[in-house]
């Protein structure tokens, strides 16, 4: 039998593809949306309300220091003066869930690009922060 404890999906079995390549170093993604809103005030109405105006969006990628992938992504498009926009896919799909979810982010353009982080007795590791303009939903989990 199965609890509703089981259904929780683990982030264990997430896995993250940048440009279709996958990301085996990788332990952790979040992506969000911010919502911008501006405050509105009503004639009649003693609370501020909110009028939403845009968003922005904004995710980080963690990951093991195994490898010089993001020195090769963005290294040779940076000094030329491009900012490299890539697509980001995030698949979670834990076997003791009710399904798994997949999240294409497009046009992520990350914040920075770490040259050099390590220091004695300590794993190396890389946070990507990053910001995107637009995502496709491609799996969802549905509510039961």
């Amino acid at each position: 039998m199965t609890t509703a404890a089981d259904r929780v999906m683990s982030g264990t079995f997430g896995e993250v593809w940048f440009e279709g390549e996958k990301v085996a170093e990788c332990y952790g993604l979040d992506a969000k949306v911010e919502f911008e809103k501006e405050e509105v005030s009503m004639c009649g109405k003693l609370a501020v309300d909110q009028k939403f105006m845009g968003y922005k969006c904004n995710g980080n990628v963690k990951m093991h220091k195994m490898n010089s992938r993001m020195l090769r992504l963005l290294s040779a498009l940076i000094r030329q003066g491009i900012n490299p926009r890539v697509q980001i896919l995030s698949a979670l799909k834990d076997p003791a869930a009710w399904g798994a979810e997949r999240v294409l982010i497009k046009d992520a353009s990350f914040n920075d690009m770490v040259l050099a982080n390590w220091e004695a007795k300590k794993k190396g590791g890389i946070d990507a922060p990053f910001t995107f303009t637009d995502w496709d939903l491609l799996d969802t989990v549905a509510p039961r």
